[in-house]
């Protein structure tokens, strides 16, 4: 019994714990703690594991949501590229989690939306981001935008 209460207890601080982690600002999902990678690559670092299994969790709590788009954004001026990289690297480890690869696109915006002044170390690490947005619901788009969000789709998830 001992156990049985202490299993439901450890259930709802986790639960707790993972809504209290993002919130909605329209369809973006905003994440507590950023994704990060190690310098100037797409190699995930190990402090992303948590956000990682938010996310999948946010996911696997609203499968009306049937497609995330994953974005990229760094700050300097020939990281498209990159940008796509880590987009994609995200959405390849949401489906090493159990995600289903058809509910993920990754898009890469390379530094054509920044979020801060880039002249500032603060503001170029602003501007190196992922962001999260609810592209499609029950398989249809939201808001007559297109699935993409206007940036260049980085590849294949289902491979």
């Amino acid at each position: 019994m001992k156990q049985l209460v202490l299993a439901v207890f450890c259930s709802i601080v986790f639960l707790n714990l993972h809504a209290q982690a993002y919130k909605l600002s329209g369809n973006e999902v905003v994440l507590e703690k950023a994704i990060t990678f190690e310098t100037g690559t797409a190699n995930l670092t190990p402090e992303s594991e948590e956000t990682l299994a938010i996310i999948k969790q946010y996911l696997d709590d609203k499968s009306y949501i049937s497609l995330l788009r994953i974005e990229g954004h760094v700050s300097n001026g020939n990281g498209q590229q990159l940008s796509e990289q880590r987009a994609l690297a995200v959405c390849k480890k949401l489906v090493a989690l159990g995600v289903d690869c058809k509910r993920l696109m990754a898009v890469g915006f390379g530094n054509t939306k920044p979020v801060a002044d880039n002249s500032t170390p603060e503001g170029r690490a602003q501007n190196n981001r992922l962001s999260f947005f609810n592209a499609a619901l029950r398989g249809r788009l939201i808001g007559g935008m297109p699935a993409d969000g206007g940036g260049n789709v980085a590849g294949e998830v289902c491979m």
